[in-house]
């Protein structure tokens, strides 16, 4: 008989309030006749996602509807029950039941009986496993979990500031369960390390591990068979009763594991991400006794000193500069599978090649083998919110945070170790973050080393993502020296709020480009109006009132008054929400662009950027390059064309245009094209300049002189040319003969997180641009999996049509079509010009564009 196979318990689930289920002891005493009280549910899932999918809380998200959840009503425990069936042939295998995540605490019972208890099952980031062999029966078994919420003080999932919390505390099982029937030995922990040839990159040794545990009372013994793609290798294994082994066929004993011309996995931009699949089985007597699957990459990650200050990475001996996004689960975790696709693919489309997750975010797999399978790179670890009273609820450690005391070390250590074994197969991951603002106390950095040399000594791993001069708003930079493991080497200085562009390219003591930082951005970036009008109430969305407010970080950036400060000295106050949603967009472009450009100028000096955020948790206005309804802002597209890897870059600081090519080979043969426009589009300098990049390259090739009798606004327009005269890339600026000036003194109290201006920059005669007749033709089709558009743009007048912003409708309803996935908007066309644009999207239905702008017609 072949055994050896998983159930995952994801349907058929319901849940309910601890006060229509009673327990004692041992024993469960419940009416699971009648389930007419119960909630409908699935797993993974939070207690009130579930009530939210049944419509008891309809809408949460919308305007104040969130405040109203009463949080008392989770304050107690929740149950979740499901039943499953198996045939008497299943119900003769040994068996296991793990979950992946329960937040907080649970009692377990099958079949009537206590399985295990909150001292079994204590932290959110616990894997917890059982031998269930003995309770399971044929026909109907049925589950019962009662699940205990987390309290302050507990080392729950947390947003930190990003937005409200949950009222649920996100209670439940939020990650999976399965069922795992087997023929007495259990396969568990599977794990192929790779070691790259980096000479040659022609040769990779493979280690594959695996635990295997008998449960049985009997001595069992067979041949444990490994298959990679067409090599198969095996090696003899005995196992006395109850015995755990852990077994490693090494390249150094098994020859089929040293790889010639392995296909590695390399990020986006430097090759292809391939994958390879693992199958492992234990066969006694021609029988599967336990079998077990799993994909990996193979790859080698290093870190490296960049002045013996600032860590970098690389990717099979290639230096990669860290471009991504900070990361967050939904608020109620209730992402889909879909969802995570496609922001995954928005990452990737934006030309950028990382995520960070600050906490270890994800329901299950999915996010991370999408990063595998994409090639986008993965930081992981824990969050902030353990390091700071105010999100814990209780006292903190000044210097180490909330894990400090003896049982709290030993109890993050385990769920660190949970952590790395589930996810360490994943080849997109390749830094371990065990601190965010603070470093671990000694003791529990040291169990950290520890669990790495054991399970998983592949990747470098990061004390803490501040560093080089600490988090500015957090703590001294002598706090965050690990006595272990000295200075992280990388730097979380912000800014998070408004902050010129010209102080990425200036600034060289807090977070312009220099280093790697691992947290930072603009602040607020503001949804488009589509988007404000589904999460703001019609008679709440002008003039801006409260529920906006509501709808920010929290604390200090609980509004967005130096969001609306910077629009109105810089763009002129708006009279209409239309106008509001124009500038915004505007000034959403042209803050987030520089930030990237300046570490792609400054790249000799810099070895990463992480934009604080990519995503949201709900509809929000603060830190997100695309809102929650997955609607891009402007910043998305000004972030896909700083990150092109081929450029022309217009330099704030010393008014230099660079190019810049982020390609491993040379380009040669290229033209770069330069014209200044005045206010009137009328073209003050047109200069062609012919240059060669060399690989991996950054270099000043002009500069823009001062114009005196130039408009107080203008116009940078950039193009690079192909030998063929082809446009291989194109960047449009406005700017202003009033520069920025930055008050690097100011008293910003004990929560230092920008630079704010002392004068701003003018750009306000924008708002005397003539408006624009910009003429369009388009194509619609579509192929096996997205529907597609051409679009055809003319500039039909003597003057600059400003940020064209292109959008598709559902032609019935007017209702956006999301996801959206265009090669470029948010365009500017010169007097005459014309465009070609694409975009993809999935809607089946019939569509139309709207073609919008800061002056057509």
């Amino acid at each position: 008989m072949n055994r050896g196979f998983k159930i995952a318990l994801r349907n058929n689930w319901i849940i309910q309030n601890s006060d229509k289920v009673t327990a004692t002891g041992d024993e469960i005493s419940t009416s699971f006749s009648d389930f007419s009280t119960w909630i409908p549910a699935k797993v993974p899932s939070t207690v009130l996602s579930t009530l939210v999918a049944n419509g008891t809380y309809p809408d949460p998200y919308y305007g104040e509807n969130l405040k109203r959840i009463p949080t008392e009503f989770f304050k107690v425990p929740w149950w979740y029950a499901t039943n499953f069936e198996l045939t008497q042939e299943q119900a003769e295998n040994f068996a296991s039941i793990t979950f992946d995540g329960i937040n907080y605490k649970a009692n377990v019972w099958l079949n009537g009986h206590l399985i295990a208890s909150t001292k079994d099952i204590d932290g959110a980031f616990r894997i917890t496993s059982f031998n269930i062999s003995n309770s399971i029966i044929s026909g109907t078994n049925i589950l019962a979990i009662e699940v205990i919420p987390p309290k302050p003080g507990d080392f729950s999932t947390g947003f930190v500031d990003w937005n409200p919390a949950p009222p649920d505390g996100n209670m439940g099982l939020f990650r999976p369960v399965t069922l795992h029937l087997h023929g007495g030995v259990q396969i568990e922990k599977p794990f192929v390390q790779t070691k790259v040839n980096l000479n040659t990159l022609k040769e990779a040794k493979l280690t594959v591990s695996a635990e295997l545990t008998n449960y049985s009372d009997t001595t069992i013994s067979g041949e444990l068979i490994g298959a990679i793609e067409s090599i198969s290798f095996k090696k003899e294994v005995t196992l006395a009763p109850k015995e755990r082994k852990l077994v490693i066929l090494s390249s150094d004993e098994v020859p089929e594991l040293n790889f010639k011309d392995p296909k590695l996995w390399w990020p986006v931009q430097l090759g292809e991400p391939n994958l390879y699949h693992l199958g492992l089985e234990l066969v006694q007597e021609d029988s599967i006794v336990d079998a077990a699957t799993l994909k990996f990459g193979i790859r080698e990650v290093e870190d490296y000193w960049l002045d013996d200050t600032h860590r970098g990475f690389k990717i099979n001996g290639e230096k990669v500069m860290i471009k991504g996004g900070g990361w967050t689960d939904d608020m109620l975790l209730m992402d889909t599978d879909e969802n995570i696709e496609t922001q995954v693919k928005y990452v990737k489309h934006m030309n950028l090649n990382c995520i960070r997750l600050e906490g270890f975010w994800g329901k299950d797999h999915k996010l991370y083998d999408l990063c595998d399978e994409h090639g986008i790179l993965l930081m992981v670890g824990w969050s902030c919110h353990w390091e700071h009273e105010i999100h814990m609820g209780v006292p903190v450690n000044e210097r180490f945070g909330g894990v400090y005391k003896p049982k709290d070390i030993a109890h993050i250590a385990q769920a660190w170790e949970d952590q790395v074994i589930w996810l360490r197969n994943h080849p997109s991951i390749f830094v371990w973050t065990v601190a965010s603002d603070k470093v671990p106390i000694t003791q529990l950095e040291q169990k950290y080393v520890d669990t790495f040399a054991k399970y998983d000594p592949t990747r470098p791993y990061l004390n803490s993502t501040g560093g080089v001069g600490s988090d500015q708003h957090v703590v001294g930079s002598e706090d965050v020296i690990s006595e272990i493991s000295g200075s992280s080497g990388v730097k979380m200085l912000g800014p998070y709020a408004y902050t010129a562009p010209v102080y990425w390219f200036k600034d060289t003591q807090f977070g312009g480009a220099y280093g790697f930082n691992t947290e930072t951005g603009p602040g607020a970036q503001v949804p488009q109006l589509e988007s404000l009008k589904r999460m703001i109430p019609k008679d709440q969305l002008w003039p801006i009132s409260e529920v906006w407010d509501y709808h920010c970080g929290r604390y200090e950036f609980s509004d967005l008054s130096r969001f609306t400060k910077a629009i109105n000295e810089r763009y002129g106050a708006p009279n209409s929400l239309t106008e509001f949603d124009k500038k915004a967009q505007a000034m959403n472009y042209e803050l987030m662009r520089p930030m990237f450009e300046a570490f792609q100028v400054y790249k000799e000096r810099c070895t990463g950027l992480i934009q604080w955020m990519l995503n949201a948790a709900w509809p929000k206005m603060y830190w997100q390059l695309y809102d929650y309804y997955l609607n891009p802002t402007a910043a998305f597209y000004a972030t896909k064309k700083a990150c092109a890897p081929l450029n022309l870059i217009y330099n704030y600081g010393d008014k230099h245009i660079y190019a810049v090519n982020d390609h491993r080979y040379r380009i040669e043969n290229l033209v770069a094209h330069i014209r200044v426009f005045s206010i009137n589009s009328e073209i003050v300098l047109d200069e062609k300049l012919p240059l060669s990049l060399e690989a991996d390259s950054s270099v000043s090739i002009f500069k823009l002189e001062e114009f005196t009798s130039l408009s107080t606004t203008y116009f940078v327009d950039l193009r690079l040319l192909d030998e063929e005269t082809n446009e291989i890339a194109t960047n449009f600026y406005w700017l202003s003969k009033k520069e920025e000036v930055l008050d690097y003194e100011a008293d910003l109290g004990d929560f230092a997180f920008h630079t704010p201006s002392k004068e701003y920059a003018d750009l306000t005669e924008l708002n005397l641009l003539p408006s624009v007749q910009v003429l369009e033709t388009h194509h619609f089709s579509q192929d096996e999996k997205n529907q597609n558009i051409e679009v055809q743009l003319k500039n039909d007048s003597n003057h600059i049509a400003f940020l064209i912003n292109l959008k598709i409708v559902d032609k019935s309803t007017g209702v956006l079509i999301l996801p959206i996935f265009w090669e470029d908007n948010f365009i500017s066309l010169l007097p005459g010009e014309e465009r070609l644009l694409s975009a993809t999207y999935t809607f089946k239905g019939e569509a139309e564009l709207k073609v919008e702008g800061w002056n057509l017609k």
